[in-house]
């Protein structure tokens, strides 16, 4: 075909332009490129995760003392010696006594900061980021920390200084458990680690509630404070209290650092996670009974997840809630 110019002349139309065609990617195909950028992960997720998983289970169906390739099928006598150990039962007692204490309080910590900073009209990046830098310290450091300087059982310590102010005498904070100080000691020190972190998803969540909420129910009569809170801005951080408890009673589950560190010549407090570094490592090094603790005690998480997600109503649609 060809168009006709302002002077009368035609000239040809010009040609249409090819579509332009996908490029393929580095070699040509988009399944290499996938698996060049995945494999690796994958690979280190199977040999690193899986594998031990798998072997442990392995482990855990023999008499593993002092080598990891036993050839003495045991069955289940591993998972009944640590049903019936008291130092490993009594080590979930344990774990449940501190999930009680630091998860709602470090839900309710988080929480609080996360009103408090988002409400804030300047500097509310510094104060985000002062409350943050916290979850960059290792547990080990914090612990030797909280140990040796905060509640030194000696009168050097800052909170025996501090209490001596007042009269009070010196306190060992770590060496009776009757009374049970060293829960103060682990417990606090938890909590200054990991409360910046969940504050972090509930200023997320706060910020994605909608404000004409709370306009509308201004409108209605709503007073501003414990009111609109407890009606709209609590209901609507429902998944992230959800996924914030479920994660901390994960932690709570797998707490070693904090404990070994501070507790670590005791026979008291210790965690599932220490039991089963003293059953496998220790002096009897049985690496079969150590696997199905753990199994045992994988199998409890997850459960505990599943029920708290159900009681939470945790992955369900709005129109079921």
């Amino acid at each position: 075909m060809s168009t006709i110019t302002k002077d009368g002349v035609s000239s040809p139309a010009p040609a249409k332009a090819a579509p332009a065609k996908p490029r393929r990617g580095l070699r040509g195909s988009p399944t290499l490129n996938f698996w060049l950028f995945t494999g690796p992960f994958l690979i280190g997720l199977a040999v690193f995760v899986y594998a031990p998983i798998l072997w442990s289970l392995w482990l855990s169906f023999f008499e593993a003392r002092f080598t990891v390739t036993p050839d003495k099928f045991v069955g289940l006598d591993n998972y009944v010696v640590m049903l019936t150990d008291e130092d490993f039962v009594g080590s979930l007692g344990t774990f449940t006594v501190f999930a009680a204490l630091i998860v709602p309080l470090t839900w309710a910590t988080s929480l609080g900061l996360a009103l408090l900073v988002n409400r804030l009209r300047f500097m509310r990046a510094f104060f985000r980021s002062v409350f943050f830098l916290p979850t960059a310290v290792s547990y080990v450091a914090a612990s030797l920390i909280w140990k040796m300087s905060i509640f030194n059982g000696v009168r050097f310590g800052l909170m025996n200084t501090f209490l001596g102010m007042f009269g009070i005498e010196n306190t060992a904070w770590l060496a009776n458990p009757d009374p049970p100080w060293y829960w103060l000691v682990i417990v606090t020190v938890r909590l200054w680690l990991q409360a910046g972190f969940y504050m972090i998803l509930f200023i997320a969540a706060l910020q994605n509630i909608p404000q004409e909420m709370y306009e509308a129910a201004a409108i209605d009569g709503a007073k501003p404070g414990w009111q609109t809170f407890w009606h709209i801005t609590l209901p609507q951080l429902r998944a992230t209290s959800t996924a914030v408890i479920l994660l901390l009673l994960v932690a709570a589950y797998q707490a070693f650092d904090e404990f070994f560190n501070l507790l670590a010549k005791t026979t008291w407090g210790r965690p599932p996670l220490m039991e089963l570094y003293y059953k496998a490592l220790g002096e009897s090094q049985d690496y079969g009974a150590g696997s199905a603790g753990a199994l045992i005690l994988t199998v409890l998480i997850c459960l505990v997840t599943l029920l708290q997600g159900k009681i939470m109503g945790f992955g369900r649609g709005e129109e079921s809630k």
